[in-house]
């Protein structure tokens, strides 16, 4: 038997109350509270949150538009989790409101918010069975008894987990717990789906999968918007239609997910989302029609892409590895030379380092038929449209 396609979830939804992943009794205005949120679109209003004084999310200002997958990534502390549990009414902002939609729920329980949620520590009820932990949001929401069963079995059918219904969580390991959660959250049909590193536990292969079912659900749930804090760049990448990277309980960068990871703003999105070459540069022309600018690397002369800069200014120039070539395939390629210091062979990839005048350079190549020698000198090529120019300043 094959498992269902989530456009089964999708044709199934109608009708069915939104409601959330984990939920005490409904609150008897619950009901009339999911009815009245209008869409699924979730606005930070100027939302800060403190723990004893300590500011750990400075005043956000940012909105999900409904249906859209917004990941959220950032290194430990930097407020990305917290502004996560803030709409799922788990942490009480000390200023701003957040919305659903046109609804102000700051001052809403989160199961009254319409929310369906999956955490890293799968937050399961020990003394329950999967079935029944997967059933528990739809039975807080009174979902008749025949439709909870379809969804739950379509939900652990999914992930993978049917042949486990029956068993407790302490009987499944880790990875297997973290399935029966998002099957949780899935089985709720929720507006807004909040997702904190879901994945994380998960091997590789089963978490490749699993990534692929989420591209799927947002493919075939256009109106469920989704919001995804990750440490997986790839993750992001890979799901997200937007991404916002935050530092220190702030924003630091945040747009389109290729745009964001093409053209950064500035030098912590460059260096956080993917890996990238950052080398000092000094503009020697104004920008062309083009929007290309002559730069100086050292002693190299080269072209990047860039919005309006004077000549003088000083910049990085960024240059992710995997748009770096050994090959020179066109005249209007930019050039570098370096000496080589180290190479690492991953199979599909080939990792190499240079020196070049004392700046490091990493290149990627996606098909290395001789590895070169450490110690020789190379000339490596990029493409003005692969390079752009941020400020040297981490936040600007």
């Amino acid at each position: 038997m094959t498992a269902p396609t989530l456009a089964t979830f999708a044709s199934s939804r109608q009708g069915v109350p939104a409601g959330p992943a984990i939920a005490a009794a409904p609150h008897p205005g619950a009901q009339a509270s999911r009815d009245t949120i209008g869409g699924s679109s979730v606005s930070f209003e100027q939302v800060s949150v403190a723990y004893r004084g300590n500011v750990v999310l400075k005043p956000l200002d940012l909105k999900i538009e409904a249906g859209e997958f917004l990941a959220l990534i950032g290194p430990s502390g930097s407020g990305k989790t917290t502004a996560l549990r803030a709409v799922a009414g788990f942490v009480r902002p000390a200023g701003g409101r957040i919305r659903i939609g046109e609804v102000d729920v700051t001052d809403l329980p989160p199961y009254e918010r319409g929310l369906g949620m999956a955490v890293q520590n799968y937050a399961l009820f020990p003394h329950m069975r999967v079935e029944q932990n997967v059933a528990f949001g739809l039975k807080a929401q009174r979902v008749p008894k025949s439709l909870i069963a379809e969804r739950v079995n379509q939900a652990l059918r999914i992930v993978g987990m049917t042949q486990y219904a029956t068993r407790y969580p302490r009987e499944l390991s880790g990875g297997q717990q973290q399935r029966v959660a998002i099957a949780r959250a899935l089985a709720v049909r929720p507006r807004v789906l909040l997702l904190d590193e879901p994945l994380s536990a998960l091997d590789a292969q089963i978490r490749r999968s699993m990534v692929e079912e989420l591209a799927r659900l947002h493919r075939e749930l256009p109106h469920l918007t989704v919001l995804y804090v990750t440490h997986d760049q790839s993750e992001a990448l890979t799901l997200a239609d937007r991404i916002a990277i935050m530092r220190d309980g702030e924003v630091s960068a945040h747009g389109r997910t290729m745009q964001l990871y093409h053209r950064p703003p500035n030098r912590f999105a460059a260096e956080f989302l993917g890996r990238a070459n950052l080398l000092p540069a000094v503009v020697e022309t104004p920008v062309d029609a083009t929007g290309v600018a002559q730069v100086r690397v050292g002693s190299f002369s080269v072209q990047a892409s860039s919005g309006e800069v004077a000549p003088g200014a000083r910049r990085l120039l960024c240059v992710r590895p995997q748009n770096m070539t050994l090959q020179r395939g066109g005249s209007d390629l930019n050039t570098l030379t370096g000496t080589l210091r180290s190479v690492h062979w991953q199979g599909e990839l080939t990792h190499l380092a240079l020196d070049v005048e004392d700046i490091p350079v990493r290149v990627v190549l996606t098909r290395a038929i001789a590895l070169p020698q450490t110690g020789s000198r190379m000339d490596i090529h990029f493409c003005a449209d692969d390079a752009s120019l941020i400020p040297e300043e981490a936040h600007a």
